[in-house]
């Protein structure tokens, strides 16, 4: 017998009829191929109490009814025949639908029927049916001498049908009885309820698996997560809502997600609450327009299809597993790598609201799973889509506003995940400032993942990351950062080892390259080897800059050392973008810093090309590379006096973090950037 908790005893007090037992679901869901809320609207009917007695005759009647409801797929044909022989029968199937000419036709998937004759207004009634299909309580009649089809054996009819769903709903009821519970219980209650045991998670793990709910609650919410396998990434869109449908890796098409044109009806995204996509890596679009529609639903909720403009609420989520570790990830490439091709692209990324951090998300164990009282998921789904109608947005602004960076994209993102949580958590509106604090800086991080990874793919429309709050009681503003970005400390605030020094540098692609160049000696006659995997852009220009060097090598009094050494360069490249880049006066400044033995400024990041003459080219900006450098932890910058005109467009924020030394020429570069000049 399961010892009940003092949680067990609040839930069954207040939500009597509407919990269930967890581990009654596991024990039933053994063998039996539906989905979870269908077994829970069996306990729900049947073992709805915390009386060890009546969960017993329950269980009988479940397993009873799943014996002769529920219908094994190998069973397909003995099903049929019960039908013939009793003239009738009740099952509980997964129900299809289609249009065959002005026929409509019903599949029962494990009754292994697809001609079943099924009244036209249930399918108006319940048009779901039509698109992926809906568990339901079905009864059959089996009448032969009213086959219409001739000499096929169609002699199956559906007399009633009804979906498996919470008939009624009192949402005033469920607010209130929420208000008795501590916030914390609250969560430890919906963990449960989605079948795991709280006490084996961390508070953050826990929110993060609540995350997994906020677009069920909120509506054209677009969440990704991406993530090892074995997390339990598709098993709340697969098992917990009637709502939610789930699409495996495959080819879909523009017709089947959003408008078919040739029968004029709307896809998956007007017909579900959540829209999710398991094995993202695997799915692929047949029609090219497919990336392009799901850009403008992904932003407004609604889409054009030939004449049609079509609104829909539905939310879309994307999960896919990362098959390396993510500091390896991070460092090669960015974390949407699992993506498919189609799918890399930024301005689809950039309407993504949250991407949850999978890796976090512990690998699910037989000890996780719960064996208290938890909510019937179906009774949870109902008020999930109830709240949808509800929007908390503007709540954030009783005690908090969102910082510069965040462009009305960003802003949208954030206040619809302090939405959907709020209306999780706190579903009438009451809440404390610490509890909206938590949200807000969850929300912030999850937008940020998508921005910084933005930031390594594209151009400096997305380098504005540095997100904050601000509160607005005390008027202080806090920056919020994620947790496995090591972009804060590419810059370290420690002094390098002579020979090395910081570089960036804006790239013909308007991204931003940052780098660290590292430069030895040993015995020789003054030749110069690159090493690593450089552009041709950054090869040339760091011979060019050594060339400066021995030309001009007397004059700068280093001709002894040039002469008796041969010199290796390599150049680290820290922000893994792929375009090139100019380092020449980089490789000057590490040059001297070795041939001095001092080290370059801590903090320091030098900006600047140079001709094989010596002269120092002019900036094309200076925004985005100081932007760089200060979100990547720089602190001075080293500047040509011929851009210093640029330095009057550079935004305020960033000219109070980074400290500008500006130089004429290479020496006077070295000089002041190991602060002798």
């Amino acid at each position: 017998m399961v010892e009940l908790d003092s949680l067990d005893e609040k839930a069954t007090r207040l939500f009597a009829g509407k919990v269930v037992r967890k581990d009654l679901v596991q024990q039933v869901k053994v063998g039996v191929n539906v989905p979870t809320y269908v077994l829970e609207y069996l306990l729900g009917r049947y073992c709805a109490t915390n009386d060890e007695n009546a969960i017993q005759a329950g269980l009988r009647m479940v397993h009873t009814t799943l014996a002769e409801s529920i219908i094994r797929p190998d069973e397909a044909m003995k099903a049929q025949s019960r039908v013939k022989e009793h003239g009738q029968q009740r099952y509980i199937d997964k129900v299809l639908v289609r249009l065959d000419g002005s026929k409509y036709w019903a599949e029962l998937v494990n009754f292994g029927h697809r001609f079943v004759h099924i009244p036209d207004h249930f399918v108006r009634r319940y048009e779901r049916l039509l698109q992926g299909g809906v568990w339901c309580q079905v009864d059959l009649e089996f009448m032969a001498d009213q086959d219409t089809e001739g000499n096929k054996a169609r002699p199956f009819f559906i007399t009633d049908l009804r979906p498996i769903q919470v008939s009624t709903l009192d949402l005033a009821e469920y607010t209130a009885a929420r208000d008795d519970f501590a916030t914390e219980e609250w969560i430890d209650l919906l963990i449960r309820s989605i079948g795991f045991e709280p006490s084996h998670f961390t508070h953050r793990v826990k929110l993060l698996m609540l995350m997994r709910l906020v677009p069920m609650i909120e509506r054209n919410y677009n969440l990704i997560e991406l993530g090892p396998r074995g997390t339990g990434k598709s098993f709340v869109f697969r098992d917990l809502s009637p709502y939610a449908i789930l699409i495996s890796g495959g080819k879909t098409t523009v017709a089947n997600l959003f408008y078919n044109m040739s029968s004029r009806q709307v896809g998956l995204v007007g017909l579900w609450d959540v829209v999710a996509f398991d094995e993202v890596a695997g799915i692929q679009f047949s029609d090219k327009t497919a990336i392009q529609i799901m850009k403008d639903y992904m932003e407004s909720g609604s889409f054009s299809r030939g004449k049609e403009e079509l609104v829909a609420d539905a939310s879309m989520v994307f999960n896919g597993n990362i098959n390396q570790p993510i500091d390896l990830l991070l460092k090669t490439s960015t974390l949407f790598q699992p993506l498919p091709e189609d799918m890399q692209d930024m301005a689809l990324i950039d309407r993504l609201h949250f991407y949850l951090p999978g890796w976090e998300m512990p690998k699910m164990r037989n000890e996780f799973f719960t064996t208290h009282f938890g909510f019937i998921v179906d009774y949870l789904a109902e008020v999930m889509r109830e709240l949808r109608r509800q929007s908390f947005t503007q709540l954030l602004d009783q005690h908090f506003s969102l910082g510069s960076h965040l462009n009305t994209r960003d802003a949208r993102a954030v206040r619809r995940t302090v939405s959907g949580l709020l209306k999780l958590l706190h579903p009438s509106g009451e809440f404390d400032r610490q509890e909206l604090q938590e949200y807000l800086e969850l929300a912030l991080e999850g937008r940020r993942r998508v921005k910084e990874q933005l930031k390594k793919m594209g151009s400096f429309e997305y380098y504005q990351t540095s997100f904050s709050y601000i509160d607005t009681e005390t008027m202080t503003e806090q920056f919020v950062g994620v947790p496995e970005e090591g972009g804060q400390h590419l810059i370290g605030q420690d002094p390098l080892p002579p020979g090395s020094v910081n570089i960036a540098a804006l790239t013909d692609n308007n991204t931003v390259f940052v780098g660290r160049i590292e430069v030895s000696m040993f015995g020789g006659n003054g030749k110069l080897r690159i090493s690593g995997e450089i552009t041709k852009q950054l090869r040339q220009s760091i011979m060019t800059a050594f060339d400066y060097v021995r030309a001009n090598a007397r004059m700068l009094g280093i001709q002894q050392e040039l002469d008796a050494n041969d010199f290796h360069v390599q150049v680290v490249n820290l922000s893994h973008t792929k375009d090139g880049a100019d380092a020449g006066v980089g490789l000057f400044v590490a040059l001297y810093s070795l041939l001095r033995s001092k080290p370059a400024l801590p903090g320091l990041a030098v900006i600047g090309e140079m001709t094989i003459q010596g002269n120092i080219l002019p900036l094309q900006s200076l925004i985005e590379p100081l932007r760089v450098v200060m979100d990547n932890g720089g602190r001075r910058v080293l500047i040509p006096t011929a851009s210093r005109r640029l330095f009057l467009e550079v935004p305020p924020d960033t000219l109070e973090k980074v400290d500008p030394i500006f130089y004429s020429d290479p020496l006077s570069a070295a000089m002041k950037a190991l602060g002798i000049g």
